[in-house]
């Protein structure tokens, strides 16, 4: 019944006439491909063919909405790397859909040292054939610059789960992203990138189903082509995802993706057994001289971005997200384990790859430049191609706020896209991804709430999630406060979201932020799928959210912050001055009072008084009329000096 088939495209293709089917595996002594029946019946074939190191085969008059899965033969040699088990169905490394998620069963086990041989078929996703066509009509990338981007990191479900102008059947879906009333949201925001967790196809660790909770964040992947079916409000998910991607381009906002190619669901050598691990584990993943995985994720595995095929796979996810998705960009997890050879390089085959396709190329390409394996830590050290998550910046940022421990010149050097880190070969201020916080930590209304993280609920005895925070409650820990610890929390989160909203660099905001979204201290929530994490909408700050709004618009009106240039000595784009309006002696500089006025493109001026009094500051020479969200338009120009409430901030406008 198979036919040879064709070693290309991976995956399974329709051609309008049959299926032709791919599988890599290095290792492997032969493939069986397995379909299956409305009546989840299987019949075996072998693929007849193998190219190299792919096998293959073509099936004519095969439809899609095909279920299939492989079964793949070869040697059981946990020490040598091989863990061959043909008693387990696999899913297709390059399935564009799934039937359905894993379940917490013994069937999956392919066993640790001893071989596993009971059957998994019974339970096991299936893989779907899928047609691609979309009516995209005139879409086209916004290709917003980067001096121009404002991303907003957010959740598929958690953003409009419970948006009561959202039909309550489209609620946490991909169609709700594009819904006409999210969309007017974000353009009032002036967000120019969404950027959602993933949604590529994942599933809950084992451990959390036991425990009665799931992995909500989605960093737990098994199918990383194929848009997760639980975000659908219908039957056809990639459609919706689609559909939603065209509305948000149409109203100028591009989409990143936070995709998850550093290790996988199967976890360490006694996880389940779903795909990677029976197709050809020695290829897939890192391994040590006994055949066990590499932990450098804190996940059970890592991936071997560094093998020709694997790489070769990653980069094909790449271009079908970019290609048949039409997504703007990606965010990477743990990047750090993108340029391992073991060893981190610049000049790693990924990264090489990347720079040198086409399509890819031409995305915005973020790396949170870490994991937690030897030299794992690589921020500013990432290929010019890449922005990276800056967590100098956040720490400093919330230092220099809340505990006054950072100085002038530090506080400075992060506000200037933090060029001791960054500028380098053609490298620009754009590199810097600033943050205040992102969905792993605190919240913004928590940061200033909270001095110790409260994760009781993870069922982990509060053990998980970073204890080094440097939050700040302000006096007394948790929400119910009085209404001068109120004003207090309100004052910092302003100069926070002034200093993440005028600084230079790429600004991500963390969405629900704007809005005062609590998560009640939890600064580790990945596995609270409910309203702890889902955003309010009825209950919220209006007044932060026009507040962030009208910043964000700001921003874009200040030529020192979208030129995307380093800013030089004398260049007109930024002086420093001190509390008299001059500039910074050297003192001030290492030593400072936390008190600062920041002049950007010679005409607006951030004065800011970080400090636990009331201070003066006097204005530089001219007249200065205070701004939106600052201050009303009928405000009076104010010709010398600004009185500094306590952690206090205000943006003038020099009048001409």
């Amino acid at each position: 019944m198979l036919e040879p088939g064709q070693p290309t495209p991976l995956g399974a293709h329709y051609d309008g006439r049959g299926v032709n089917f791919t599988l890599f595996s290095q290792h492997a002594e032969h493939v069986e491909l397995c379909l299956f029946d409305a009546d989840g019946v299987e019949r075996r074939f072998p693929l007849p063919a193998r190219s190299g190191d792919i096998w293959h085969g073509y099936y004519p008059a095969l439809k899609p909405g095909q279920r299939y899965g492989y079964r793949v033969h070869g040697p059981w040699a946990p020490r040598q790397g091989h863990r061959f088990n043909p008693a387990k169905l696999l899913v297709d490394p390059c399935a564009k859909a799934v039937t359905s998620d894993v379940a917490d069963d013994a069937r999956f086990n392919g066993g640790e040292q001893e071989i596993d041989v009971q059957d998994s078929a019974a339970v096991a996703p299936k893989s779907l054939v899928i047609a691609d066509e979309f009516n995209w009509e005139d879409d086209q990338p916004p290709r917003t610059p980067w001096g121009n981007t404002v991303i907003y990191e957010a959740h598929v479900r958690g953003l409009t789960q419970q948006h009561p102008e959202i039909p309550e059947t489209l609620r946490g879906t991909y169609a709700a992203l594009g819904h006409p009333v999210m969309v007017k949201y974000l353009r009032h925001l002036g967000i120019t990138a969404l950027e959602l967790l993933p949604i590529a196809q994942f599933t809950s660790e084992p451990r959390l189903r036991r425990l009665g909770l799931s992995n909500y964040w989605g960093y737990n992947p098994f199918a990383l082509w194929a848009v997760d079916a639980r975000y659908a409000s219908g039957e056809s998910p990639l459609q919706e995802f689609k559909q939603a991607v065209k509305a948000l381009h149409a109203a100028g906002i591009e989409v990143i993706l936070d995709v998850v190619f550093n290790h996988t669901a199967e976890l360490e050598e006694i996880g389940p057994t779903i795909s990677l691990r029976g197709v050809d584990n020695a290829s897939y993943y890192w391994l040590d001289g006994n055949g066990d995985y590499q932990n450098w994720t804190g996940c059970g595995n890592t991936l071997n971005l560094s093998h020709p095929q694997v790489l070769e796979w990653a980069l094909e996810a790449l271009r079908y997200w970019v290609r048949e998705c039409h997504v703007d960009g990606f965010r990477f997890d743990l990047a750090s384990v993108l340029g391992r050879t073991p060893e981190f390089r610049q000049d790693a085959p990924l990264f090489a790859a990347i720079k040198a396709c086409p399509l890819l190329s031409q995305v915005k390409l973020i790396a949170e430049p870490w994991d937690i394996g030897p030299g794992g830590y690589q921020v500013g050290n990432f290929p010019v191609d890449f922005a990276e998550w800056n967590d100098h910046f956040r720490d400093a940022a919330r230092r220099y706020w809340l505990h006054g421990q950072l100085n002038n010149g530090d506080f400075a050097r992060r506000f200037a896209a933090s060029s001791d880190v960054f500028q380098r070969e053609a490298r620009l201020p754009h590199a810097s991804i600033n943050l205040i916080t992102a969905h792993d930590g605190f919240t913004l209304r928590d940061v200033v709430s909270f001095n110790n993280k409260h994760n009781q609920a993870n069922g982990e005895d509060n053990r998980d999630g970073s204890s080094n925070n440097f939050s700040h409650n302000h006096g007394k820990e948790g929400l119910q406060v009085n209404f001068d610890i109120v004003e207090r929390r309100r004052r910092s989160v302003h100069g926070l979201l002034t200093t993440l909203l005028l600084a230079q660099g790429t600004p991500m905001l963390l969405a629900g932020d704007e809005r005062g979204h609590s998560q009640h201290g939890n600064n580790n929530a990945y596995c609270q799928d409910n309203p702890l994490t889902w955003l309010s909408w009825q209950h919220d700050d209006l007044g932060l959210v026009d507040f962030t709004a009208a910043l964000i618009h700001l921003r874009q009106r200040i030529p020192a912050l979208t030129a995307d240039g380093w800013w030089q000595e004398g260049d007109g784009n930024v002086q420093w001055l001190n509390a008299s309006g001059k500039p910074l002696s050297n003192d001030e500089w290492e030593q400072g009072t936390h008190r600062m006025q920041i002049l950007l493109s010679s005409r607006w001026l951030i004065t800011i008084n970080a400090t636990d009094s009331v201070n003066d500051v006097a204005l530089p020479d001219g007249e200065w009329r205070a701004i939106p969200p600052f201050a009303g338009e009928d405000n009076p120009i104010l010709t010398t000096v600004w009185h500094g409430p306590a952690h206090g901030v205000c943006v003038f406008l020099k009048q001409s």
